[in-house]
């Protein structure tokens, strides 16, 4: 997946993980043999997405290239294997992370 080249197209991907949380949550609701594999890590990931994109929508967002981790990916980390939308996960962190695309 291609990082984004601005602000406002991070922002979109934020949103699209938000989504994602959302779907895998509505999936969720008819599914009880599969939400054990999810329910360990959905809802803080949600918050934490949800709070990130906050920040960057509000104007207090940071910014990105400074070489550290978002706040989800100690998380992330410890889950991957069991998160469908985990390369959506790895270029928003890789952006925060390196910076945009040229």
């Amino acid at each position: 997946m291609k990082k984004p080249q601005n602000l406002n197209e991070l922002i979109d991907l934020v949103h699209e993980a938000v989504y994602e949380v959302d779907e895998l949550r509505a999936c969720l609701e008819h599914d009880d043999d599969e939400a054990a594999t999810y329910t360990p890590y959905l809802d803080t990931l949600d918050e934490m997405l949800r709070t990130l994109h906050e920040s960057m929508v509000s104007g207090k967002y940071e910014g990105v290239g400074k070489g550290d981790d978002l706040a989800f990916m100690p998380l992330f980390k410890k889950h991957e294997r069991s998160i469908p939308f985990r390369e959506l996960l790895r270029t928003i962190n890789a952006t925060h992370r390196e910076g945009y695309e040229p």
